[in-house]
């Protein structure tokens, strides 16, 4: 008989998302003229910028005539994206790297996700805390997570380092060593970042215990300020330990388009269970071509438009654009007398929510007194208890109304 994965059954059978939909669909059937304003699901929502669309409606007349139509595409990804992801995210910024380092994908998140294909189920993984959900989950599927603890938040196999307001979520190094970790810099859910200085702690710990990190840069475009890293390939020798994923999903609105890559280095070497060490980029290159044929000719060619003269302005004005809500929500919520972090470097506004308040108890207030949604902390692990996230990605018009109601909130 056919027999499922089981490490599946260990998933909770909510997912936060979905547990918030349920939430707003319940207060909408019971409030249906209520105007409820969404600040929790970080999806942009600033249109695809024009020369994007341009390039799209070029790539789709291409495909309709037989001396430019192309079929299959190389599963890791056109070289002239690869080539101008080398050119303007790395370079510049010291960082030299190959075409084939570079590996164009539907999105980080699906790269996050499937890298696991290549690595160990004997791995112990350790995250920062509050995470992004899919380190978890993925690793529960995965069979590396072990148990969940009867307080239905902590599993017994994962290292969790805590990032909260009393270590200035600034992650310590492990006590115990780990054979994974994941970064997010800057940080989703906390909006927060990581000095140069501090990324190459952990550079530096990776390097002396031969362990992994899978790096997260999926916002290094919101990063303004000078000394925050936008790549861990910024400090020496991070070649040698880590794979750095990206996404065009919040830098240019490709949350429905879908593309992104992850750079993988040849540099990169891991053990086997003889202790010889292999070449990881050239195991993941065999895992995208046996399971993954491509991102789109049409997307890639959007994602290459980005990267003009012009693209860099018109991605720039949005970047701006969502900082700019980022900038009002903050002092918005400080006025109110609120401890905020994040939204300097990063679309995230991180809440402590005020009076002890659980992050559930918050969100329920926020949502049936001010009509507003968020995220409630706890949902990204133990140490979001007590916090919530806003996300700036809303549009200008609803963030202002949402500052105006916040204002005449009494909390």
């Amino acid at each position: 008989m056919a027999l499922i994965n089981e490490n599946f059954l260990k998933l909770p059978e909510s997912y936060l998302f979905s547990d918030i939909k349920k939430k707003v669909e319940a207060f909408k059937h019971l409030h249906p003229d209520a105007n409820i304003i969404s600040l929790g699901i970080g999806d942009v929502t600033r249109p695809i910028a024009p020369v994007v669309i341009e390039a799209l409606h070029a790539a789709v007349d291409e495909m309709g005539d037989s001396k430019t139509f192309r079929g299959y595409g190389p599963e890791q990804g056109y070289d002239f994206l690869q080539k101008k992801i080398i050119e303007n995210d790395y370079i510049h910024r010291g960082v030299d790297l190959a075409p084939d380092e570079i590996f164009i994908s539907d999105g980080a998140k699906s790269d996050i996700g499937n890298i696991g294909d290549i690595l160990s189920m004997q791995n112990r993984v350790a995250v920062t805390d509050p995470v992004y959900p899919v380190y978890i989950d993925t690793n529960v599927m995965g069979g590396r997570a072990g148990n969940i603890a009867k307080d239905g938040q902590h599993w017994d196999n994962i290292i969790y380092i805590p990032c909260t307001s009393e270590n200035n979520f600034i992650p310590e190094l492990p006590s115990v060593r780990p054979d994974i970790i994941y970064l997010c810099y800057p940080n989703n859910p906390t909006g927060t970042t990581l000095s140069k200085n501090e990324l190459e702690k952990w550079v530096n710990y990776a390097l002396e215990n031969e362990t992994l990190i899978l790096f997260d840069s999926a916002y290094e475009a919101y990063i303004h300020d000078e000394g925050i890293p936008h790549s861990i390939y910024e400090i020496k020798d991070a070649k040698r330990v880590a794979i750095e994923f990206r996404s065009f999903s919040k830098t240019a609105g490709f949350t429905g388009l879908r593309c992104g890559y992850t750079v993988v280095p040849k540099e990169l070497k891991l053990y086997d269970t003889s202790k010889k060490k292999v070449n990881i980029n050239r195991l993941w290159n065999r895992r995208q071509t046996t399971k993954f044929n491509g991102t789109s000719y049409i997307v890639q060619r959007a994602a290459e438009a980005i990267y003009s003269p012009v693209g860099k302005i018109q991605i720039q004005e949005s970047i701006d654009y969502y900082m700019r809500n980022a900038r009002l929500l903050k002092d918005c919520l400080q006025k109110a007398g609120l401890q905020i972090y994040g939204g300097d470097n990063a679309p995230y506004i991180w809440v402590k929510t005020p009076n002890e308040l659980s992050s559930w108890k918050f969100f329920d207030r926020l949502l049936c007194e001010c009509h507003i949604v968020g995220t409630p902390g706890v949902g990204f692990g133990p140490s979001g208890e007590g916090y919530f996230r806003l996300t700036a990605f809303g549009r200008y018009e609803d963030t202002i109304e949402s500052i105006s109601r916040i204002q005449n909130w009494k909390l």
